[in-house]
């Protein structure tokens, strides 16, 4: 079953202030991850495997390339054997590119708050209010989006328009 998340990605001057944020309302802190995202080559959409500690699973999602709120339609497998899958999918559609982060994991009921710092990017943060968790449509989980922006001060200019990998792929073609 897709799923629907409504997030943001955005520059992040002051991980300390986000953190302070998450503190202040209750934020339940999941933990920090070294994750390591691997983009396959598809057709559609797009397909990453996620390795990490706390978070290991197959994502296929479409998500258009836009600043500010965008929606994301999900399908979501979690793994154990993350090494199988990726030899796998290695073996059959070829890596795009790899993206290698390390993500503090924090969640305010269904919105999910992360704080990355991606290598040779810097670092980020984003918000993702999500109907995994809540059965919210996608007016709602926009508005919780908007509202957890607004509180943090995040402004437009911040704001990315591209994934991790679109920009590190640009990175590589100059």
């Amino acid at each position: 079953m897709p799923w629907l998340n409504i997030e943001i990605k955005a520059k992040c001057k002051n991980p300390g202030s986000v953190r302070d944020y998450l503190k202040k309302n209750n934020a339940e802190f999941k933990g920090t991850d070294h994750q390591t995202d691997i983009y396959f080559k598809c057709n559609h959409g797009r397909l990453k495997l996620r390795t990490g500690n706390i978070e290991k699973a197959l994502i296929a999602y479409d998500r258009n390339n836009q600043a500010g709120p965008k929606g994301s339609s999900f399908s979501l497998a979690k793994l154990e054997n993350t090494e199988a899958v990726r030899e796998a999918l290695t073996r059959s559609l070829g890596i795009k590119v790899i993206v290698d982060k390390r993500r503090e994991i924090w969640y305010l009921d269904n919105v999910k708050f992360h704080i990355d710092e991606v290598d040779g990017l810097g670092s980020f943060m984003e918000i993702e209010a999500g109907n995994l968790l809540a059965d919210l449509d996608s007016e709602a989980l926009k508005k919780q989006c908007e509202h957890h922006m607004k509180a943090l001060g995040i402004k437009d200019q911040d704001l990315l328009q591209y994934s991790y990998s679109d920009m590190l792929m640009e990175q590589v073609q100059g």
